[in-house]
C-alpha cells in the first residue's frame, strides 16, 4: 500500500464489521467502475446522466437504510453503512457527484418519517429505483438559516392548497420531479410550518438554474411558486407540524456532510502524498524536506481526530441518541478538515494542483459549499452553545 493511501488514512474502527468490508468492496467497485472514468468530463459539462441513479440504485446506493416495502434496503443496514457509502462516493473527488447522485438522501426521509402511508406508496418507490428524483426545498432568498423566518405560504383551498413564494440554492432543483417543500400554513414562527411535497411541473413552478464556485456537476436552482395548486394528500405529516422534521433532517444530513468531508481530507492526503513521493526538488524527493513532511503529518492528525468524532457520533445516532451538539460540533470540525487538507495538498502540489481535472483541485473549490450547506459554522457553534446551556 503506498504511503497514506485513502484506506491507510481511515483510523481502524470496532463498530465496522464484515458487512461493512463487504459493502465497501461493492461501492467501491460501483464507484471504480460508472464514476471515476468520466468525472472530470461530467464536472466540465455541468451535469452528470440521470441513468447513473439507476445504475447506483440497482447495487443499493440508493435504497441504502430504507424500508424494503418501497423498494429500500433496511434489514442488517446501520448508520455506519452510510458512512461507508459516503466514503466510497468521496473517492471521486467530487462532491457536486454526491450531492446530486444522493439528493433523495434529504428529499426523501421527511415523506418516510411523517408522510401518509398512501403518499409513501406513491412517491418512495420510484425514488428508490432512480426513476424519479426528488429535492429538498426549504432555504428562501430572505432567510437562509433562519428556518422559523419561512415566507413561502401554503393557503387551503378546497381540497388542497395553493402556495405563492420563492426557494433559493435547491441542490437538483432543475432535474427533481418532486420537491419536499418547507411551507407556511399558519402563523409566524416555527408552530407555523408545514412540508408539502409539490409536483416540479405544476403549472406555477418556474425554475432557473444558478452558476456555482464549485458542485459543476449537480444542479443548483431558485424556484419559484405562483399560485401552485397542491393536493391536501400531499401534506407531509400534520399542518403546522413540520418545524420538527425539518431539525430532524438536518441531524442526518449532518453527519453525512461530515463524513463526506473527512473523506475528501483523506483524498486531498492521498494525493499529496503520491505526489510529494514522486516528485524531486533539489535533488532529492519532495517528501524528504521535513517541511513537507509536517504538512502531511498535521493533515493526518486532523483526520485522524475528526474520524474518531465521526465515529462517536454514528455510535450514538445508532443507538436511539440525538447528540444535537456534537453533530454540529462534528459538522464543523469535519468541514475545517477537509479545508486545512485541501490548502495544504494544494501547496504540496503546486501549480500541479491549480490544473483543472484533479481531485484536490476540484476538493478546493468546493470547500466553501461544504462549510455553509446543512448549517453554516457560525449556526452549528450557536446550536451547539444552546444545546450545552449557555
Amino acid at each position: 500500500m503506498p504511503p497514506l493511501s485513502f484506506d491507510e488514512t481511515r483510523l481502524p474502527s470496532p463498530h465496522l464489521g464484515a458487512s461493512h468490508d463487504a459493502w465497501r468492496k461493492t461501492v467501491r467497485q460501483f464507484v471504480d467502475r460508472e464514476i471515476a472514468p468520466h468525472v472530470n468530463a461530467w464536472d466540465e459539462e455541468g451535469k452528470f446522466p440521470r441513468e447513473l441513479h439507476r445504475r447506483a440504485a440497482a447495487v443499493g446506493l440508493i435504497g441504502l437504510g430504507y424500508p424494503e416495502e418501497y423498494g429500500g434496503v433496511k434489514d442488517g443496514v446501520d448508520v455506519f453503512h452510510s458512512i461507508v457509502a459516503s466514503e466510497e462516493l468521496a473517492r471521486a473527488g467530487s462532491g457536486g457527484l454526491i450531492a446530486g447522485l444522493m439528493t433523495h438522501g434529504i428529499g426523501l426521509p421527511p415523506v418516510i418519517a411523517l408522510g401518509s402511508e398512501d403518499l409513501k406508496a406513491r412517491i418512495a418507490p420510484d425514488v428508490l429505483d432512480g426513476a424519479k428524483l426528488i429535492a429538498l426545498a426549504v432555504t428562501e432568498p430572505s432567510g437562509g438559516s433562519d428556518v422559523a423566518a419561512i415566507k413561502t405560504r401554503a393557503v387551503r383551498n378546497g381540497d388542497g392548497y395553493v402556495v405563492n413564494g420563492e426557494k433559493t440554492l435547491i441542490t437538483s432543483g432543475m432535474r427533481a420531479d418532486w420537491l419536499t417543500t418547507a411551507v407556511r400554513t399558519g402563523g409566524p414562527g416555527a408552530g407555523g410550518l408545514s412540508f408539502l411535497l409539490i409536483d416540479a411541473d405544476s403549472p406555477g413552478v418556474s425554475r432557473a438554474s444558478l452558476d456555482k464556485m464549485g458542485w459543476w456537476m449537480s444542479d443548483t436552482a431558485s424556484i419559484r411558486f405562483d399560485n401552485v395548486r397542491v393536493p391536501a394528500a400531499n401534506l407531509i405529516g400534520a399542518e403546522n407540524s413540520g418545524f420538527a422534521g425539518i431539525v430532524a433532517n438536518f441531524n442526518g444530513e449532518r453527519l453525512g456532510m461530515a463524513a463526506q468531508a473527512i473523506a475528501f481530507a483523506r483524498v486531498a492526503i492521498e494525493d499529496a502524498a503520491a505526489w510529494a513521493t514522486q516528485r524531486e526538488t533539489f535533488g532529492k524527493p519532495l517528501v524528504k524536506h521535513q517541511v513537507i513532511r509536517h504538512k502531511l503529518a498535521e493533515m493526518v492528525r486532523h483526520v485522524h481526530a475528526s474520524t474518531a468524532l465521526l465515529d462517536n457520533c454514528a455510535w450514538r445516532v445508532k443507538n436511539g441518541e440525538t447528540p444535537v451538539a456534537e453533530l454540529s460540533l462534528l459538522k464543523v470540525q469535519a468541514t475545517r478538515t477537509m479545508e486545512f487538507c485541501a490548502r495544504e495538498a494544494m501547496q504540496i502540489l503546486g501549480g500541479a494542483g491549480y490544473i483543472r481535472g484533479q481531485r484536490v483541485e476540484r476538493i478546493y473549490r468546493e470547500v466553501r459549499v461544504m462549510a455553509i450547506g446543512g448549517g453554516s459554522e457560525e449556526i452549528m457553534l450557536d446550536l451547539a452553545g444552546r444545546q450545552m446551556g449557555l
